[in-house]
């Protein structure tokens, strides 16, 4: 799961990172997906991991999280802000242990709580993350950074200036964990 946390926080990375050298208009522009534009998608990436993220921190945000459905309405805040809940992802999942993935999740739903296993929500959140970053992928065309890197071993050195960027080595991806 820790690796799997930098995976996402990578591609959200290299995906904001192109998107950064659009202009605003190419930002907002109408786009054929399930939500109009890279704007609107992105930040429904955003909000949405807000949710999930609040709710395995032991939060009560809810469905609060999309009371905005844009609250980003450039790629630099779009930037910073998936940055930042992608880091509190990470912190997570460094802290998490083995005998914690089946610990119970309450995850506020408005007039209910559902309650998910740790690993099951994280499967979830990992996969609605690549399903909408495929979705802006597609919406960029084959301009669009390649997002499905590997962890190969012997491709380190290709990832080491990005990691770099984010402030991550090697060593903090494969550490081993008691």
């Amino acid at each position: 799961m820790r690796a799997q946390a930098r995976n996402n926080a990578w591609a959200n990375h290299r995906l904001l990172g192109f998107c950064a050298g659009l202009s605003q208009a190419e930002f907002e522009q109408e786009r054929t997906g399930f939500f109009p534009s890279l704007r609107a998608t992105l930040n429904h990436i955003l909000i949405i991991d807000h949710f999930y993220v609040d709710a395995l921190e032991g939060g009560t945000l809810g469905p609060a999280a999309w009371a905005d459905r844009e609250p980003c309405r450039d790629v630099a805040s779009l930037q910073a802000a998936q940055a930042a809940v992608d880091r509190r992802l990470i912190a997570w999942c460094e802290a998490l242990r083995e005998k914690d993935l089946g610990r119970i999740i309450e995850v506020q739903r408005g007039h209910r709580v559902q309650r998910e296993r740790t690993d099951r929500l994280l499967l979830h959140l990992f996969q609605h993350q690549i399903h909408h970053r495929g979705q802006a992928h597609a919406m960029l065309g084959r301009a669009a950074p390649q997002l499905d890197e590997f962890y190969c071993w012997g491709e380190a050195h290709l990832r080491a200036p990005e990691f770099a960027a984010l402030g991550w080595s090697e060593d903090d991806l494969w550490a081993e964990r008691r």
